[in-house]
């Protein structure tokens, strides 16, 4: 539900609660181009961790800016989600999920420095991911009623859309990610609970089509992402009580709102995959095996089919780092992984056969604190 900004005292204390402290010390590093951002969700005050980033991929901690809410707190992935902070297309506004105070942040970028400048209510409970496309934003509910939201964006502020409210096939479905098609004719949404895709036609004035609901290729479906091509990816856990039996599948969406699966459950050769994340140029997609700090990789056709990269797995963290979730940067170079474990952020660099090499690691997150979300410029 869309909230009215209350005059201009309002804006300047959104604008001061993104000011920078140390702006003259860190002039150099906060004025580069390219950052990574992570997100605290403390549930005190959440904050976002601002990282430049150097020529060589390494990253360097700038400071922490106030999203004005409050995460959900927890020790390790209590938001069991993907898109809790989010770019927009032109990485020009940063979106920040407040799953504890029910109310969505809005940033504005400069390099690593972030701005406070716009914080709206969900329209629901425990709001854990968002997407946008063009002038549309939507927010993915996953507490009570299980929910997406959608709101207007204008200029750098959302205004709420009269009836964009749209429900998910069940309350407390267990929704992990939202994601809008390429062409923005298509909204998807994971349900981990019932393993199901939900899928909604995106409207001329912006709402949403009844629900389509399509099954999962495979059991554990967490993550959905778009290729440039149109093709929907999606991680998938895989089967209760195996312990390296993870996969990820690729899929058509149809005109109907219907998935037909290209590439179905194609193993990780690792556990707990709950994250993945498509180079710009959509030939690579990287998934995040958390349960055993790996990171796979595919090559993706120009028809969506997913062909494992070498033995698959690409990328290792240190044993017991817990990789959450992980971005690719804009100019494709770089991936990042949320290591909640030993709380630091692995470096990887993307080579142009699809390989990465592991650049290092950076430290300034909290073991096991409930950090989730991470976004790469």
């Amino acid at each position: 539900m869309h909230k009215q900004m209350q005059g201009v005292s309002m804006l300047l204390a959104l604008a001061t609660l993104g000011m920078p402290f140390c702006a003259s010390a860190q002039a150099n590093d906060a004025n580069n181009t390219h950052a990574v951002f992570a997100m605290t969700n403390a549930a005190n005050e959440n904050e976002v961790i601002a990282y430049a980033r150097a020529q060589n991929g390494s990253l360097l901690e700038v400071q922490k800016f106030s999203t004005g809410g409050r995460g959900s707190g927890g020790n390790s992935d209590p938001l069991e989600s993907q898109g809790s902070l989010t770019f927009s297309q032109d990485h020009t506004l940063l979106f920040a999920v407040n799953a504890g105070s029910g109310d969505i942040s809005v940033f504005s970028v400069n390099g690593s420095r972030l701005f406070l400048v716009d914080k709206e209510l969900s329209g629901g409970s425990e709001p854990n991911a968002i997407a946008q496309h063009g002038n549309l934003v939507y927010v993915l509910n996953t507490g009570g009623s299980s929910n997406v939201m959608g709101f207007r964006l204008n200029g750098n502020h959302l205004l709420a859309i009269k009836n964009s409210l749209a429900f998910l096939s069940t309350n407390t479905s267990g929704a992990a990610s939202i994601a809008f098609s390429p062409d923005g004719q298509f909204l998807a949404v994971t349900e981990r609970l019932t393993n199901d895709v939900d899928v909604f036609k995106v409207m001329a004035d912006g709402t949403l089509s009844p629900v389509i609901v399509n099954p999962s290729a495979g059991p554990g479906a967490f993550s959905v992402s778009f290729t440039p091509g149109g093709a929907a990816i999606v991680s998938e856990t895989g089967p209760a009580n195996v312990t390296i039996g993870s996969a990820v599948s690729s899929y058509a969406v149809l005109a109907n709102g219907t998935l037909s699966p290209i590439s179905a459950s194609v193993p990780t050769q690792g556990a707990a995959n709950c994250w993945n994340a498509i180079t710009p140029d959509g030939r690579f997609v990287y998934v995040s095996n958390s349960g055993s700090s790996t990171i796979a990789g595919f090559a993706i056709s120009a028809t969506g089919a997913l062909t494992p990269l070498g033995g698959t797995v690409v990328g290792e963290n240190p044993e017991g780092a817990t990789n959450l979730d992980i971005a690719i940067s804009s100019d494709g170079k770089f991936l990042y992984t949320l290591n909640s474990g030993n709380g630091t952020i692995g470096i990887f660099a993307i080579q142009k056969n699809g390989s990465l090499v592991n650049v290092g690691t950076v430290g300034g997150i909290d073991p096991n604190s409930g950090v989730n979300g991470i976004a790469a410029n």
